[in-house]
């Protein structure tokens, strides 16, 4: 990945801004979807269909385009990132959605990044962040405990069952990106893509059947605008989500990418408050405030880190996919980032 585009490639401006919404806000906007889109399929039914086509459409299309079939080891290193990332990551994040308000779930949802500085500090060979990112992660976990906390602090209390579901959603997501480094994965990051939208797909409908969701699924009873909301999140969540992210990592720098970090909570926080009659209680935004400013400065400091070449490397058959870690848990299906 590079830090900047490359000399004299100046996409297109309309093309480029056109991308900058894409991430910002059609990302942003997945967390109303899920909530419309459970209100008549059943959590993990619906996660596990959402991310079983995805994976469908994007291995059908790798393996049109010649890519090789995936091995046995490269389809194990998927489920576990299917575990981790879509099952532990993004099915938790729609299971929380019965109780939690979808603004609401994308704040805590935004800790990925504090999560991930945490588990490079303790994890092995990790050494002891500044006082910035150690800043950054009181500020951002405090911020959190606001937002979660008793009712004395102020406002409506958020579902703590919910909430801590979404916490360890969160700690399920940023434990996958790590493994992802050393994750043996296809070449093509569509193909790996695909591989774990599949597995993680099908552990979602295995975990239905004792949750007793697919005892509760009535495909008569779905409505338009589940349907619908299901149909965004395949296509225009995940397919063309992941395409304006990745093309985007090639024509500029990573660092400006990464500002959707920043954005998709607070467009989530107001798009639930416009569409669907969430309110917005002041210990909300005063922890949105918080929690999006302890996200920036660790974001910032790990693109600083990575322009220097100080990240670890992803290990890859072939030349690594870029790397980043996204805001909402189920944008995408990571080959070593998102879908």
């Amino acid at each position: 990945m590079t830090a900047n585009a490359p000399a004299g490639l100046r996409p297109p401006a309309l093309k480029f801004f056109g991308a900058f919404a894409v991430i910002y806000f059609v990302w942003g906007s997945t967390y109303l979807f899920i909530r419309f889109a459970i209100e008549t399929i059943p959590p993990f039914v619906m996660a596990g269909a959402r991310h079983t086509l995805a994976g469908l459409i994007l291995y059908g299309w790798s393996r049109w385009r010649g890519e090789a079939r995936p091995s046995g080891a490269q389809w194990a290193s998927a489920a576990v990132l299917g575990g981790l990332m879509l099952f532990g990551g993004n099915g938790g994040v729609t299971w929380a959605q019965q109780t939690v308000a979808s603004g609401v779930t994308a704040l805590i949802v935004a800790a990925v990044p504090l999560w991930m500085a945490v588990l490079d500090w303790v994890g092995p060979g990790g050494q002891r962040p500044g006082a910035r990112v150690i800043f950054g992660l009181v500020l951002g976990f405090a911020g959190i405990a606001l937002l979660i906390g008793p009712a004395g602090l102020g406002g409506e209390r958020v579902d703590i069952q919910g909430a801590l579901v979404l916490v360890g959603a969160s700690l399920s997501w940023a434990i996958g990106s790590l493994y992802s480094r050393q994750a043996r994965l296809p070449a093509s990051i569509v193909l790996a893509m695909a591989t774990q939208s599949l597995a993680g797909g099908a552990l979602l409908f295995l975990a239905a059947i004792p949750a007793g969701h697919w005892a509760r699924f009535d495909v008569a009873a779905i409505s338009l605008r589940s349907a619908g909301a299901l149909l965004m999140l395949v296509v225009a969540g995940s397919i063309l989500g992941f395409t304006c992210y990745l093309w985007l990592l090639r024509v500029t720098s990573a660092a400006r990418v990464s500002t959707y970090a920043y954005v998709n909570p607070v467009f989530a926080l107001l798009l639930g408050w416009l569409v669907a009659g969430e309110r917005l209680a002041p210990r909300a935004l005063v922890a949105s405030a918080i929690i999006v400013a302890a996200v920036v400065m660790i974001v910032s400091y790990r693109d600083a880190r990575a322009a220097v070449g100080a990240d670890a490397p992803l290990r890859t058959e072939a030349p690594p996919p870029p790397r980043a870690e996204t805001a909402d848990l189920g944008c995408a299906a990571p080959a070593k980032g998102e879908l």
